[in-house]
Parts: C-alpha cells; structure tokens; sequence
C-alpha cells in the first residue's frame, strides 16, 4: 500500500532533480525549509521527528539538498518529507510538504470495526507495522 499524504503524493516518486525545482520554487517565495522523518506515518500523525534545525534564511538549494542527503543517510527505512513555512504576517503556516524519500516496502492500514451499546459502532485505523514491531524496527 502506497503512502499518500501531501503534495504530489499520488505521483510517482520524486527525483532529486525534481526534488531541487520544488526546494527552488520555496526559496524563491521567501519559505524556510525543513525535513522530518518518521516510521509511524499514520494519517493523524501530523508531528513527525525534525531532522536537524529548520532551514531559516537559507537560499542555497545545495544547502537543503545535503540536509536531505544525511537524513536518507540516516533513516533510510522510514518516511522522509519536505516542508515548506511561509512565516509572512496573515499565514503563518506550514504552505507545502511532499514526501521525497520512503521505505521499500509499506505494509498499510486496516480498519478495525468496534461495536459498542446501543448499535454505536467505532471504526480505528490501525497500523500492519506497529503490531509487528517496535518503534525504530518497523521497517
């Protein structure tokens, strides 16, 4: 099951050249970058780990680019994105994050139905990979 969150999630995977013209396009509108990771990437998993410090004022692509390269170093079985943060007065927000990097094999979800009292029925979206492993060994 393929991971969908975020910017051009439904696309194949980006390349690194594709990668730079999108760090390119965020830099030019004045966004500092940054990169997380995880290996939890539950839809309402919405804080994943910072990897290093945000991006403040950098302009050089080459800059992000190596941030990126380390952390695929280093997390090479999880999910690494790219986010964007317009910090302009009125926005101040979070303006574009896309995943650049993910593990070769994603096990998915499952819904887990609960019937309760009354005819009252819970729906949860579990994780294959949680119930398989503990947290750093999931993939």
């Amino acid at each position: 099951m393929r991971l969908t969150q975020g910017c051009f999630s439904f696309l194949p995977d980006l390349t690194d050249q594709q990668i730079e013209k999108q760090i390119a396009y965020c830099i030019d509108k004045g966004w500092a970058m940054n990169v997380e990771w995880t290996d939890d990437p539950h839809p309402r998993n919405s804080y994943w780990e910072l990897w290093g410090l945000p991006l403040f004022d950098i302009k050089d692509i080459a800059s992000v680019m190596f941030e990126l390269s380390e952390a695929r170093k280093s997390c090479a079985n999880g999910y690494i994105r790219m986010n964007a943060f317009d910090a302009s007065y009125g926005t101040e927000s979070c303006v574009m994050s896309f995943i650049v990097s993910r593990p070769s094999n994603e096990p998915g979800f499952y819904l887990e139905r609960t019937e309760g009292a009354g005819r009252f029925i819970t729906y949860t979206i579990k994780r294959y990979s949680v119930q398989a492993n503990a947290e750093g060994s999931r993939y």
